[in-house]
Order: structure tokens, then C-alpha cells, then sequence
């Protein structure tokens, strides 16, 4: 009568009788995981993920048609400057409201937070002020910045900076801001691609009052109104997405009709179809797991 050999065991220490390659039938069909972190997404919240691109191309789009104005001159410098100064104030308006509607919320009212808060608003003030006083007196230089360039290097160059300033924007988290939150280093270089791509549009302007209203609409549009947005996400996401993209497609149906729907087609594209085109395919995915996949140690 022939010994009962034991079950084969997956053991390194413990001699076996079966060969070193030996696979018992069925190992591979009990071990395998198809799509073990899958997370099916829904048609909606990807649709309210999608509005912060949405509205990041919405404030690209609305730059363009006010440089093209601009250069066309159909727009008056001192009328953009005091629309941006009006913008300015009411966007500082909204974020005291909102920063004051959350420090009502919180637990702390101490004199040391108080001083804070007030030392910062004086920085804010002196900041802007720096800031307007440069833009100033740098418009003559900015106006002649890239006179030897031909104006087709100027425009591909301000389309690829424009382009690296939409791949590395934050569409992060859009809770309220946090005191101290340290941006991410592709948020700043974002933003330092869309100030570049401003500035050397700014060069093809004719005179150096344009130059200065055209830099100051672009330090608001991507610098301090991207911060605002991040702290409005959450009570008008869908308002502000749809202010921002009807005021991108009626400024730009005075220039062209074709562009005008462009735009539109582009804003629509990203918010509803590329969401729908997602859920698609996530029928597609398949990631087998098994056991040739590297061991990950569980630690308690």
C-alpha cells in the first residue's frame, strides 16, 4: 500500500514531496482579484468635480477677449482699471465676509487671533499697494519687452505657457481655505505661467496705460481670484460656474460668432461630456491581481 502523500503546502522552510515549480490546480483561479481598489464613479459628482477646470477656462477665455480689445482698442484702458479696482474691493469684501463668517464658527475669539487678522489686513494693504506701484512704473519697459520678436513667436508662445498654466492648476480640494496652507509647488508654477503668458501679450499693446491694465487684470484673474474661488467652491459652485462661463461666451460674441461657440463647445465638453465619457469607460477597466504581484507587508 503506497504512502498517502500530505497536501502540498506553500512553504519555503518545510521539505515537500513536489517539485519546486509544482502549482496545485485551481491555486491561480482562487488567487485571482480582478479590480480590487475599483471605485465606480457617478455621472453627477464628477460633473461638480469638473466645474472648478470648467471654471479655470472660463477665466482664460474672458482674459483673451479682453486683451483682443485691448489691442483692437475697443476697450479703454481706464475703464478696465477701475473695473478691476471695483472687482478688487468687492472681491476683499467677500473674503472678510466669509473669513468673518468663519471665525464666528470657530471656538477661539482671543486678542491674539484678533491681532493677527489685523496685521494681516495691513499687510494686504501695503502689499496692494506695492504691487500697483510696480506695475506702473514697469508698464514702458513690459510695452518693449519683446519688440524684436515677430508677433506669431509671441502668440505660440502665450498659447503653450497658457497651456502649462491649465495642466498644473490646482483643481484640488475645494474646501475653504486653511490660515498657513502652503500652496503646492505646480499651483505656483501655474500661476507664474499664466503671469508670463500675460506679460508677453502685454508687449503687443500699443500704449503703456493699456500695458498696465492689461498686467493688473492678470494678477487678479490668476493670482488673488483663484484664492476667492477656492473659498466659494462650496456655497455657489454651480452660480459661480455659471457666471463665469456665460460672461466668457457673451464676451466673445463680439469677436466672432465661430469662437463664441467654440468656447461654449469647449466649457460644455469639459463639464458634461468629458464626465459622461469617464463613466463609459470605466466598463473597460480590468486590473488582474495575483500572486506573481509584489508582497505588501500588513502592519497592525
Amino acid at each position: 500500500m503506497s504512502p498517502v502523500t500530505p497536501p502540498w503546502e506553500k512553504v519555503l522552510w518545510k521539505k515537500q514531496p513536489y517539485p519546486d515549480n509544482y502549482i496545485p490546480e485551481g491555486a491561480l483561479d482562487l488567487s485571482l482579484r480582478k479590480n480590487p481598489n475599483f471605485k465606480p464613479y457617478t455621472y453627477w459628482p464628477l460633473v461638480h468635480l469638473s466645474t472648478a477646470i470648467t471654471q479655470h477656462l472660463a477665466t482664460i477665455f474672458i482674459f483673451l477677449c479682453v486683451f483682443v480689445r485691448l489691442k483692437d482698442h475697443s476697450l479703454d484702458p481706464r475703464v478696465l482699471i477701475f473695473l478691476s479696482l471695483g472687482c478688487f474691493f468687492l472681491g476683499y469684501l467677500v473674503w472678510e465676509v466669509l473669513q468673518y463668517t468663519q471665525n464666528l464658527g470657530g471656538s477661539n475669539h482671543d486678542n491674539e487671533s484678533n491681532e493677527r487678522i489685523r496685521l494681516d489686513r495691513v499687510k494686504t494693504f501695503k502689499s496692494s499697494i506695492l504691487i500697483f506701484l510696480a506695475l506702473m512704473s514697469l508698464s514702458p519697459v513690459l510695452r518693449t519687452l519683446s519688440a524684436a520678436t515677430s508677433s506669431d513667436s509671441i502668440w505660440a508662445l502665450s498659447a503653450c505657457l497658457f497651456l502649462l498654466n491649465i495642466l498644473l492648476a490646482d483643481y484640488g480640494s475645494s474646501s475653504p481655505v486653511i490660515q498657513g496652507r502652503h500652496e503646492r509647488l505646480t499651483s505656483v508654477l501655474s500661476m507664474n505661467a499664466a503671469i508670463s503668458s500675460s506679460v508677453v501679450l502685454a508687449s503687443r499693446l500699443t500704449n503703456d496705460l493699456a500695458v498696465f491694465a492689461l498686467i493688473q487684470f492678470s494678477v487678479q484673474s490668476f493670482t488673488l481670484f483663484p484664492m476667492l474661488r477656492r473659498r466659494l467652491q462650496v456655497p455657489m459652485q454651480t452660480l459661480l460656474t455659471l457666471i463665469l462661463s456665460i460672461s466668457s461666451f457673451l464676451l466673445a460674441i463680439p469677436l466672432s460668432s465661430t469662437i463664441a461657440f467654440l468656447v461654449l463647445f469647449v466649457l460644455l465638453a469639459v463639464t458634461m461630456l468629458a464626465p459622461a465619457v469617464l463613466v463609459w469607460a470605466q466598463k473597460y477597466k480590468n486590473e488582474i491581481r495575483g500572486p506573481w504581484d509584489v508582497a505588501v507587508p500588513k502592519l497592525n
